[in-house]
C-alpha cells in the first residue's frame, strides 16, 4: 500500500474517532444535565411535600384541639343540663308537675288545676308559688331562653269565659301570656329570655277520652331551651305595657320658660 494512502486512512480513522468521542461527550453532557434537572425536580418535590406535610400536621393539630374543645363544651353542657334538671326536680316535687328532658330541652309541665280557675287566666296563689320556684331555678341559668306554652283539652268552650275567651286556642295563649307576665313582673325573669305561645288542644300528652287524660292535657309547659338559642344580643326591653296596650302616662315636669 502506498504510504500516502496509509496516511490518509489514518487521518480518516482519527477524525472518525474524534467524531465518535465528541458525540459521546455531548450525550454524556445531555445525560448529566437531564440528571441534574431530575435531581432539582426531586428536590423541589421533596420540599413541596415537606411543606404540605407540615401544613397538614398543623391542621390536624388544630382539628384535634377543636375536637377536644368541643368535647369539653359538650361535657359542660351535659353537666349543666343535669344540674338544671336536678334543681327543677328538687324544687318542684309535686304530683301536679312533671319534668322531662329531650335533646337539650327541659320541659316542666304544670297542670292547670294548680294554676288557674276554670276558663280563666288569673293565677291562683298555688300556681304563683310554683312559678316562683321555677323562676328561682331559671335565675341560676340566665343564658337559657324559655318558652311558655299553654295547652288545653279538647272540650270546646260553650260560652264566653269570664276573661272573654271563646275557644281553647285563645284561652291557652292567654294563660301562657299570664304566666310570662308573672315571671317578668313578680319573679324578675329577664323578658328577653321569654316567649309565650298557645297550642290549644292540638298537642295533648295523652288521650282526651277520659277525665284523667283531659286533666293531664290542661297544662302550662315551661320549656327551657339550650343556651345557643339564647337572645343575649337583643337590646334591653322597654317598660311593660298595661292591659290596655298603651304606655303609662308620665307625670308632667315643670314648664320650661
Amino acid at each position: 500500500m502506498p504510504k500516502s494512502t496509509w496516511i490518509f486512512a489514518s487521518i480518516l480513522s482519527a477524525l472518525l474517532l474524534l467524531g465518535i468521542g465528541f458525540l459521546q461527550v455531548r450525550e454524556a453532557g445531555r445525560a448529566r444535565a437531564a440528571a441534574e434537572d431530575a435531581s432539582a425536580d426531586s428536590r423541589r418535590f421533596a420540599e413541596q411535600a415537606a411543606a404540605t406535610n407540615a401544613a397538614l400536621a398543623t391542621e390536624v393539630l388544630a382539628l384535634r384541639e377543636q375536637a377536644t374543645e368541643l368535647e369539653q363544651q359538650v361535657a359542660q353542657a351535659a353537666k349543666a343540663q343535669q344540674g338544671l334538671e336536678q334543681q327543677m326536680r328538687a324544687e318542684l316535687d309535686s304530683r301536679d308537675v312533671t319534668i322531662s328532658e329531650l335533646q337539650g330541652k327541659l320541659t316542666v309541665d304544670i297542670l292547670d288545676r294548680v294554676l288557674f280557675p276554670s276558663g280563666q287566666t288569673a293565677l291562683m296563689p298555688e300556681g304563683q308559688a310554683v312559678l316562683l320556684k321555677v323562676a328561682k331555678v331559671l335565675s341560676q341559668f340566665p343564658k337559657r331562653p324559655v318558652q311558655v306554652i299553654g295547652h288545653t283539652d279538647n272540650v270546646p268552650i260553650r260560652a264566653r269565659t269570664p276573661d272573654g275567651f271563646t275557644d281553647n286556642w285563645a284561652l291557652s295563649a292567654g294563660r301562657a301570656v299570664a304566666a310570662v307576665r308573672f315571671l317578668v313582673e313578680r319573679a324578675s325573669v329577664d323578658p328577653r329570655r321569654l316567649s309565650a305561645a298557645g297550642s290549644g288542644e292540638f298537642r295533648p300528652l295523652t288521650d282526651n277520652t277520659t277525665p284523667e287524660g283531659r286533666s293531664k292535657n290542661r297544662r302550662i309547659a315551661v320549656v327551657v331551651l339550650p343556651e345557643e338559642l339564647g337572645t343575649a344580643d337583643l337590646p334591653k326591653p322597654g317598660p311593660l305595657l298595661p292591659a290596655g296596650g298603651e304606655p303609662e302616662p308620665k307625670p308632667a315636669g315643670p314648664a320650661v320658660p
